[in-house]
This record gives C-alpha cells, structure tokens and sequence, in this order.
C-alpha cells in the first residue's frame, strides 16, 4: 500500500507529471519544482494566472536552508512546521528561475502528512504544490471533488477524506504568512491557522504585524 503509492507517485514526477496528493489541509496538486515544463502544465491544468506563485513543499525543515534565506530563528520555523502553515520567505539560487519568476520570494510548505512528508523526502528536489481544483473554484476535501482534472492527472492518491466536509473552515487551506522583513511578519491569507500561528509570532518571537 503506503510504500508503493509513495513509490508510484514519486516515480510519475520524476517523469514529469502531475500528481493529486491529500495535505494536512486540501488536496493539492505537485510536480517537480525544478521541471520548468511540469510547472507549466499545472498552470494549464489549473488555468491559473501566471502572475499567481506556485509554493513548494519539502519534507523537513533543514531542507528549507537550501531553497530559502532563512532571517528568524530555527526554533521559529520548528513550530510552526510542519503544519498548516506556508512561510514566505527569500528564495535562493537553487530555486527553478521558471518557478514565479516575477517574485524574490517564495512560499514554503511542510505539510504535517505522513504521506506528502515520505513523497518529498523521496524526490531530489522540493515539489511545487497548489490545490487541487480550477482556480477560483473551492477547495477540494476528497478527490471525487476534482474528478473533472484527473484526465489531465499522471495520478490520483486517494487519501480519504481530509477533515470535516462539512466545515467551510476545512476549505480555507494553510495560512500564508510572509516573514521575508526582519523582525515583522504579514498575514497574506488567514486560512486555517490564523490565531495558533499569530500567537507564536507574536508573544513567543515578538515579531510585529507589517502595517498594511
């Protein structure tokens, strides 16, 4: 089972395909992140802005150093990771120049999921993930939401269904919070994580809000 599944899908993104995954928050759609071509076609897929980043997700936290200039504290980043939570930080050379190519900055997710955290560890490099549904529509709890993109889909990981379907607040996906300022930190989507996340920021780094 497990093994196998982590094999397959590894195995299809290596190949350059797109792959649907479950997340600790929505299912999600990955490719590899250094595979320019990959990184188009989930633009395609999604029919998604080109103008809208594409966040990657690693296994584990030291990994994150090679992609990202990392300017809070480790402990930072091991409390809230992984979790449902992308931190936006600087991005390194290492990163794909064809991955948002317009920005200095990228998302980082480290999904708090057994089986997304064995997928990354397997792959060489960090995955690009995105949720799995056409843009601007919902976000998707089973894959039978998204059935209308596995045509398009090297491979559909079923992993149940992820949290309460009945609870809008399921849907909202991770908390996108930007830490690229020294010292400060901004809220660029509420998402799931809101309050757990400002507190740590907030009373146990004593980072403060970026004025909007």
């Amino acid at each position: 089972g497990w093994r196998e599944a982590v094999a397959a899908a590894a195995g299809a993104l290596q190949a350059g395909g797109l792959v649907a995954v479950p997340t600790d928050t929505v299912y999600g759609v990955a490719c590899l992140a250094q595979d320019s071509a990959a990184v188009r076609s989930i633009y395609s897929l999604k029919g998604r802005n080109g103008a809208k980043p594409l966040a990657i997700c690693l296994g584990d936290v030291e990994r994150l150093y090679r992609y990202c200039h990392v300017n809070v504290p480790d402990e930072l980043l091991r409390d809230l990771l992984p979790g449902p939570v992308t931190l936006v930080l600087q991005r390194s050379e290492e990163l794909n120049k064809d991955l948002n190519p317009f920005t200095s900055l990228v998302g980082v997710r480290i999904p708090n999921h057994p089986f997304m955290r064995d997928l990354a560890r397997t792959c060489s490099g960090p995955l690009a993930l995105t949720s799995a549904n056409i843009s601007s529509h919902g976000s998707t709890l089973t894959v039978l939401e998204f059935q209308d993109l596995w045509p398009q889909l090297s491979l559909v990981i079923d992993g149940g269904p992820i949290g309460d379907i009945q609870s809008p607040e399921c849907r909202l996906g991770s908390t996108v919070v930007d830490l690229s300022v020294s010292g400060k930190f901004s809220i660029i989507r509420p998402g799931c994580a809101l309050t757990p996340t400002v507190d740590i920021l907030m009373k146990k780094y004593g980072l403060v809000p970026e004025s909007s």
